[in-house]
C-alpha cells in the first residue's frame, strides 16, 4: 500500500530556487533535483539540501534594474 505525501512550503521554495539556479546559469536542472534528500516533517515533505543561489554584481544590476523597470511601468492609481 503506497502513502500519499505532499511536499512543504520549504520544499516548493527549494524546487523554486533549483529553477531560479538553472535559469541563471543557464544549466540542466534535473542533477539538481534528483540530488534533493527528503525527510518527513508535520507540513510534509522538506528538503535537507536545498540549493544555494549567489548573486554576483551583474545578476544584482540587473535585478535591481527589471524592479526599477517594473515600478515605472506600474499604472498610477486614480481618485473616484
Amino acid at each position: 500500500m503506497s502513502k500519499e505525501m505532499n511536499m512543504s512550503d520549504q520544499a516548493v521554495g527549494a524546487v523554486m530556487m533549483a529553477l531560479q539556479k538553472s535559469l541563471m546559469e543557464q544549466s540542466d536542472i534535473v542533477p539538481v533535483l534528483k540530488g534533493f534528500k527528503f525527510k518527513l516533517s508535520d507540513h510534509g515533505l522538506a528538503v535537507t539540501n536545498p540549493p544555494i543561489v549567489k548573486f554576483n554584481e551583474e545578476a544584482q544590476r540587473n535585478f535591481q534594474e527589471s524592479l526599477d523597470f517594473e515600478e515605472t511601468c506600474e499604472p498610477k492609481a486614480t481618485k473616484p
